[in-house]
């Protein structure tokens, strides 16, 4: 049963939220409803698969239809199979982007977050590879589709979506609002003979949720309750900072929106399966880190959003000036909080989290080193007609092959690898998408077709031609996934990899880029130490070094030690 502090905690976050909009009765019918989905949870509810988080935890990201065939098999089928076969070994959670029907955006403007795509699979497929594996699931929480139920049922005024979607007056301030598209904000629409704005913040397609109403809070502890019933426990709250709406406010992490995870942490605290919660949050770096709370009492994990781009442009650039100056200052975490480092993902290298390390000019020479290699770049909206920069396009396959200082791309394959080594080294959770991991290039003919950058880095694999690449030794496929597979291995065995073993950056010059962890029972000590450089560069290093060994193989390590061109060291005692 849920107990007294509990009741408490959510009784008065529900206060906090709604307090100035609703009456203490009511307030006390949605906390007794809530109490009594969590009981019956509890009660007979599955109690699923709880994550020890270690240097074994390792995270892949993917799609539910990342892997297709030809005989129309259920999608989540064919990978749980070619998962067991290839990665299984290496990743102990599956983090499967939106698995629900949808009308747009890759899955993202759910039409029913009750259901699994039916051309994917279905629940059971997901309980079966929970067994297993810790799996992560998003939480769609900001919008939901236009053309699903909700929606029509909002038109209608009829529930389950009466009230659910917001409408503002002209009245409503928006001066200030903080865009991460360049759609239009508000569509003007006749209802209930009124004429309201429907507020969009991501796409017309993706009409915005409702909050103020205590009805889709609720709604959505339901969800959360339905997704660990199915064997999820960790839930990606996506786009959750721009939850809540003000009049004059920038309308981004208002503080109604971390009570509401405040909240969602009650609850998930008060499940059997405790899941876990990880704000998607692509700001600037201050920002991002407030969602562990003050007093760490909101998400467990924040996704690392400066690492991709600080370290893809390390590499291009040849220098670790800006990639140093952030790992300096990164605040180091406690135990039960995370950093889940990614460097590629669905979305694009999201430009926000570089606010305040790279300025204007650099920023101008990145986006150009990205074009070139391939790459499109999305923008964002700001005050006035203006627009800025929101994130680049690009697979990491083609962000590295070219440099300004390896015009040929000699040492594409280098960078590739050290650049994964660094993430999966760096405190925190590595989390690798499915696509990078085979060294996947910018998937040109969907992006034709669909005229949807982001497609670029979305590409679908056929399972049997894949699987014919990797049991061809010298493809380009199965040398990357060799050695990325390798990088986790290794990780997996050596106990200054925890994600919470310290982390101290160590600066040696512009060149290099170098930090160490230290394990949390301190007898562990592994430096990372990459040579940003397409030239050799020389290291001196003191006689302590001598007893240590290179995890990475080759070199012995003596005094002078000379690093090859984009080459990663991982040397522990």
């Amino acid at each position: 049963m849920l107990s007294q502090q509990s009741k408490k905690d959510i009784k008065r976050k529900l206060n906090f939220i709604y307090k100035s909009t609703k009456s203490k009765k009511e307030l006390n019918i949605y906390a007794d409803e809530i109490f009594q989905v969590i009981n019956k949870y509890n009660k007979i509810g599955k109690k699923g698969k709880k994550l020890k988080v270690s240097e074994k935890t390792s995270a892949l990201i993917c799609y539910g239809d990342s892997l297709l065939n030809s005989n129309k098999e259920k999608t989540i089928k064919i990978f749980r199979k070619f998962y067991k076969k290839n990665l299984d070994k290496f990743f102990d959670i599956i983090h499967f982007l939106p698995f629900y029907p949808s009308s747009s955006d890759s899955g993202f403007a759910v039409k029913d977050h009750y259901q699994v795509d039916k051309r994917l699979g279905d629940w059971s497929e997901i309980n079966k590879q929970s067994k297993n594996t810790s799996i992560m699931a998003d939480v769609v929480i900001n919008h939901a589709s236009s053309k699903g139920l909700w929606f029509k049922n909002f038109l209608a005024n009829k529930s389950p979506g009466k009230d659910y979607f917001l409408t503002v007056s002209k009245k409503f301030n928006i001066s200030k609002v903080i865009r991460p598209r360049e759609n239009k904000l508000l569509k003007r629409i006749s209802i209930f003979k009124k004429n309201n704005l429907l507020w969009r913040t991501f796409s017309d397609d993706q009409i915005d949720l409702n909050f103020k109403n205590p009805k889709v809070l609720l709604r959505f502890i339901k969800i959360i309750i339905n997704l660990a019933n199915n064997g999820v426990n960790i839930l990606r709250l996506d786009a959750i900072a721009y939850l809540w709406k003000k009049s004059g406010s920038n309308c981004v992490n208002l503080k109604e929106t971390h009570e509401i995870i405040r909240l969602f942490r009650i609850v998930c605290n008060s499940l059997k399966c405790k899941p876990i919660i990880i704000t998607e949050t692509n700001l600037p770096e201050k920002e991002n880190l407030s969602y562990f709370g003050v007093k760490n009492n909101e998400s467990h994990w924040i996704y690392n959003f400066s690492l991709p781009p600080l370290l893809i442009h390390s590499f291009l650039f040849e220098d670790s000036t800006y990639l140093n100056k952030w790992s300096k200052n990164l605040p180091t975490t406690k135990i039960g909080n995370n950093y889940l480092n990614f460097i590629a993902s669905h979305d694009g290298i999201g430009m926000r989290p570089v606010e305040g390390y790279l300025n204007k000019d650099r920023l101008s020479k990145f986006f150009k080193r990205l074009k070139k290699n391939g790459g499109q770049l999305s923008y964002r909206k700001i005050q006035g007609s203006s627009k800025k920069v929101y994130e680049a396009n690009i697979t990491l396959f083609n962000a590295f092959q070219k440099t300004d200082y390896d015009k040929r791309g000699k040492y594409f394959l280098e960078r590739y690898i050290s650049a994964h080594a660094i993430m999966i080294a760096f405190e925190g959770i590595p989390a690798i998408y499915f696509n990078s991991i085979f060294g996947t290039s910018n998937d040109e003919y969907k992006y034709i077709i669909s005229g949807n950058k982001r497609d670029l880095n979305r590409y679908k694999w056929n399972k049997n031609r894949l699987e014919k690449l990797l049991n061809d030794k010298t493809s380009k496929q199965s040398v990357f996934y060799q050695k990325i597979m390798n990088l986790i291995y290794i990780k997996k065995q050596n106990k200054a990899f925890h994600p919470n073993a310290k982390r101290e950056n160590l600066n040696m010059g512009r060149k290099i880029f170098c930090f160490k962890r230290i394990s949390l029972d301190k007898k562990q000590v592994i430096y990372n130490i990459t040579n940003l450089s397409s030239k050799p560069q020389k290291l001196n290093l003191n006689s302590k070094f001598k007893k240590y060994k290179n995890l990475l193989g080759r070199p012995n390590i003596s005094h002078m030690l000379e690093l090859k061109p984009h080459q990663t060291l991982w040397l522990t005692n």
